[in-house]
């Protein structure tokens, strides 16, 4: 089975998922954005959790409970830092590592359901057409290996973002 692309504007706390997934930092620490909001709405016992985990390296996964979240689980990542020119295709292939790694960490817990922000397109300064292109470029060839999952849902923070993963996915 071949899971569908969607694409959603909301916010990526709400989402009644078995997973989302939060663009941690690689120090674990809290954050803004999606971050922010994510363990906002999770509550303290996944501060409480990421504090005992440490650190986490760009284009790994870790997988934690939701806590208070509508979703079962949480999948950290960290994003590499958007620095054009410099060591772009090895920054490439981390963005792309980040969502192998969630889908992959889903797939051995047997989660069907994703959900991911646009990772590095904030704080990190990924442009959201080149950050958009790895996400669908690296989520379906993830997919190819992780039949189990049903669903993968990019949720998008505005429609404008939501336009670029569209036309992305209708290719």
């Amino acid at each position: 089975m071949t899971a569908p692309l969607d694409v959603l504007v909301g916010r990526i706390e709400t989402l009644a998922l078995d997973a989302v997934v939060n663009p941690a930092n690689s120090a674990l620490v809290p954050g803004g954005g999606a971050d922010g909001a994510i363990r906002l709405a999770a509550g303290p016992e996944l501060g409480n959790l990421l504090t005992q985990a440490g650190a986490l390296a760009e284009g790994a996964a870790l997988v934690t409970p939701g806590f208070r979240l509508p979703a079962r689980w949480v999948i950290h990542t960290v994003a590499p830092r958007w620095r054009p020119g410099v060591g772009e295709r090895e920054r490439i292939a981390l963005l792309g590592q980040c969502y192998r790694s969630c889908v992959e960490a889903a797939a051995e817990l047997g989660l069907r359901r994703i959900g991911f922000p646009a990772l590095g397109a904030g704080a990190y300064g990924w442009p959201m057409d080149k950050a958009c292109d790895i996400a669908v470029a690296s989520t379906r060839e993830a997919l190819s290996r992780f039949r189990d999952i049903e669903q993968i849902v990019f949720c998008c923070f505005s429609e404008g973002d939501a336009t670029i993963y569209r036309a992305r996915l209708a290719r």
